[in-house]
């Protein structure tokens, strides 16, 4: 959408609010389009085009029909959209209301629906229905980014059009094209599934994303007719589920501490070693663990990441699982290397839709929060919206520039900023944003769901009497949100998580024994904490790291031991810019390294903070990544199964390979079998 299309779509959306009996199409055309050239079909077509991006604004444009006419005859219809149908009602929030509804859209900052939700906060915003508010020590919460499956499976359910995929059964051990109606998302155990039709089987079914094995593809020729009530929350809580396992894990002697902390103590269940023979015995400077486990798949990407250091003796299933992913990380680490060439600009962008689309959304928000906040400096205007002055004064002049078609100079829309200070006086009656979408409303709704289960929150009147406000609010949209379904970010560790919030209220360093899966090993150190927050429900301290000399962030489960030693933390510590708060804090002698991401693990750049990018003709990335220990690599190339190989220093490239090499001549023997 150029520039030019952009004003006159907000044009054309001015004339038909401002209409009260309706605009026929030909005047529309000589009003608005100013068109003297085109057809009367190729103008039909570019204004059935325009309705349809200003549906997707959440503006109906109503046809009216004169009496007696056919609804077909384009010169006896009018147009008009209804002023009071298209608007968001007004919601008057309090301040714990506020509190909590900005931690409900900050769950999706990092992961897919975080633009609605910023969206959504800002047309409350416009319409002055937010106070400022503070946020609580210690309740950031964040949910996991999902990956690109999950967007486009959104987008899908939400547009109702069907979506294919290539999947890996957990029955069969196969992977068959799949054709589905997706109804609704959700987390559960851990998990995200998909919930929808099979139309090859002709019946409900329940797909996990992770065992997607190829891009979705939605189907946006066709479309469906989700269930009426579905509701994926109750459909997930009857998934029952799976039963506990035990695996026999050989691994070397003195490694892997996080996999011994967790085995069992005594001889292998008989089950285990069903499939060992008589008197086996685990090869020399090698231990035999047992490790209790549920899914397949889930520990055989963990043991994957181990290659060498560790076989699994049975099932056989896990084996498969995790030669599986070794042999698709050893072949990739094989395939052709592509030209490596970064653009100059630095970090590449990241494919967007119809940008000009953003900006017209943008402008659509703007305009009523102009009129609820008169005066304001325009460079808080820009940083309110997250963007630059100068292109806050591009929208400023659009929008200047728009008003009622062949109207008065007070028929446009009068901005004024010459003094830095921005003032509206005529609005055209844009003085309220548009209704939420479905998407803004399933971001809103569905974090307001997952901060139920935070014990900060859950009993609190503030979370139930916003949902009831905002599900008021959002109207049909808000119905809609009950095919999203969050997963849950109550910390396992409740105790330690309350050790680091009242040390953080307090000002007081703590003592704590962490363990290190990257370096295999535990250590202890005096930190000064400073904020807590998570990824689901793994929760991370940000702490000014003593030992380390500067900030570090610590996952609250692997740490063993956390206590105050007595004396105060150093008032210089500060936390990080940056929020939500950087997994790794870079140095000057990190290590840079190229990798290369397949379709599926493009997520990986923003995960690990990648300071270059750069597209490929196959839909990946290249991206250059600053590390701190490059120790770890191999696993990290092994763990992620063919989503990720290294590219550049050529010496890791090449010890990931032999690390991948001997990690599979474990697995020779081993006969193709279902995965579970």
């Amino acid at each position: 959408m150029s520039a030019s299309r952009t004003e006159r779509l907000l044009n054309l959306l001015i004339a038909l609010l401002n209409t009260k009996y309706g605009l026929r199409r030909s005047e529309l055309r000589a009003k608005v389009y100013r068109d003297t050239t085109s057809s009367d079909v190729a103008f039909g077509r570019m204004f059935e085009r325009d309705k349809g991006e200003l549906r997707q604004f959440g503006f109906d444009v109503e046809a009216v029909t004169d009496q007696g006419w056919g609804s077909d005859d384009p010169a006896t219809t009018r147009y008009r959209i209804g002023k009071e149908s298209n608007r968001l009602p007004d919601v008057s929030l309090t301040p714990e209301e506020c509190t909590v509804l900005i931690l409900a859209a900050q769950l999706w900052e990092q992961a897919a629906l975080g633009s609605a939700a910023v969206d959504a906060v800002r047309k409350l915003q416009a319409a002055g229905g937010l106070v400022d508010a503070e946020l609580p020590v210690g309740v950031q919460p964040r949910i996991r980014p999902a990956g690109q499956a999950f967007e486009d499976l959104v987008a899908a359910m939400h547009a109702q059009h069907p979506v294919s995929f290539s999947y890996l059964a957990g029955s069969t051990g196969k992977e068959q094209e799949r054709l589905v109606e997706p109804w609704g998302l959700g987390s559960r155990f851990g998990q995200w599934y998909l919930v929808g039709h099979d139309r090859d089987r002709g019946d409900k079914r329940f797909f996990r994303l992770s065992r997607l094995t190829s891009a979705v593809t939605v189907l946006d020729k066709e479309s469906f007719t989700p269930p009426a009530g579905f509701n994926v929350r109750a459909e997930l809580a009857g998934l029952a589920e799976l039963p506990l396992q035990t695996a026999v894990v050989d691994v070397d002697q003195g490694r892997l501490l996080g996999l011994r902390k967790r085995a069992l103590s005594g001889p292998a269940a008989p089950e285990a070693g069903a499939a060992l023979e008589a008197g086996e015995q685990p090869a020399a400077g090698r231990d035999r663990l047992t490790v209790p486990f549920r899914d397949a798949e889930t520990l055989g990407e963990e043991l994957a990441s181990y290659g060498p250091r560790a076989v699994v003796v049975s099932p056989p299933e896990l084996a498969a699982a995790v030669r599986r992913r070794l042999a698709a990380a050893a072949a990739f680490a094989a395939a052709p290397v592509p030209e490596v060439a970064f653009p100059e600009a630095g970090r590449a962008a990241r494919p967007r839709k119809r940008t000009s689309e953003d900006q017209l959304k943008r402008m659509l928000q703007l305009v009523p929060f102009l009129v609820h906040n008169q005066g304001l400096h325009i460079s808080e205007v820009a940083a309110r919206f997250g963007i630059t002055r100068k292109a806050l004064e591009d929208d400023l002049r659009i929008l200047i520039c728009s008003g009622l078609p062949e109207g008065y100079p007070d028929d446009l829309l009068d901005i004024q900023w010459d003094d830095d200070h921005v003032f509206i006086t005529q609005d055209l009656d844009l003085t309220r944003p548009v209704r939420f979408t479905v998407d803004e409303a399933c971001a809103l709704l569905t974090g307001l769901e997952t901060l139920n289960g935070l014990p900060e929150l859950a009993g609190g009147g503030a979370l139930e009497s916003v949902t009831l406000k905002l599900m008021a609010a959002a109207g049909e949209e808000g119905l809609k949100a009950a095919a999203l379904s969050g997963p849950e970010v109550a910390p396992g560790n409740s105790a330690t998580l309350e050790t680091a919030r009242a040390a953080i209220r307090s000002g007081a360093q703590l003592h704590l024994k962490y363990f290190s899966p990257q370096r295999d090993s535990v250590s202890e150190r005096d930190v000064d904490p400073l904020r807590l927050y998570s990824l689901d429900n793994t929760w991370y301290l940000e702490a000014y790291c003593h030992l380390a000399g500067g900030l570090r962030n610590f996952r609250l489960d692997r740490i063993e031991d956390l206590t105050p030693n007595g004396r105060p933390a150093a008032e210089t510590a500060t936390p990080a810019d940056s929020f939500p708060v950087k997994l790794f804090t870079p140095n000057d002698d990190d290590t840079l390294v190229v990798v290369q991401l397949a379709p599926r693990g493009t997520g990986l750049a923003d995960d690990y903070y990648a300071e270059r990018t750069a597209a490929l003709p196959d839909g990946g990335l290249l991206a250059e990544i600053r590390f701190g220990s490059t120790d770890w690599l191999p696993m990290f190339v092994s763990q992620h199964g063919g989503m990720v190989r290294i590219l550049q220093p050529a010496t890791l490239a090449e010890a990931s390979r032999q690390w991948l090499a001997a990690a599979l001549t474990q697995y020779e023997d081993l006969p193709d079998l279902p995965i579970d």
